[in-house]
């Protein structure tokens, strides 16, 4: 039996709404947020900044202006990240033991270049799963979006 067909804008403020409510509570992290826009508000929150930045690094040592276009690119602009946000990530996942920094040229103290750990490689692992229905459930949102205003 087929279900009625919903409104255009009933069906997109559904689709934001079961994007909100999907990944569980205990994923967000605890800190606010200025950005205004549920899709990145969301991405940010839920640690998918932290899974980028350490699957990058695993791929070899990056420094932060890299990771920050790497992630404008793989996002195609949706996540971008200033310094602002980058930098203190950087300072923290460092003092978790999760990455190490050394200065390309101590002396002068140019670019930091970042190198994943082995304490790192295992928080990589638990947040590629633990991230992943998030993102699905993003997928699926802007599929859905999609699909009702455009037909497709």
């Amino acid at each position: 039996m087929a279900r009625p067909r919903k409104s255009p804008s009933e069906a997109t403020r559904e689709a934001v709404r079961r994007t909100s409510e999907i990944a569980d509570a205990s994923q967000a992290v605890q800190r606010p947020s200025s950005a205004a826009d549920p899709f990145t508000t969301g991405l940010r929150r839920r640690e998918v900044l932290p899974l980028l930045v350490l699957h990058y690094i695993r791929e070899g040592p990056s420094y932060g202006n890299q990771l920050m276009e790497r992630i404008s690119e793989a996002t195609a602009g949706v996540l971008s990240v200033n310094p602002n946000t980058m930098y203190p990530l950087l300072r923290q996942l460092e003092a978790r033991g999760l990455i190490e920094g050394q200065w390309e040229h101590p002396e002068r103290r140019s670019r930091r270049y970042y190198s994943i750990t082995g304490d790192g490689r295992e928080e990589y692992e638990r947040l590629h799963e633990e991230v992943r229905p998030f993102l699905d459930s993003i997928a699926r949102s802007i599929q859905e979006i999609v699909r009702e205003v455009y037909g497709r």
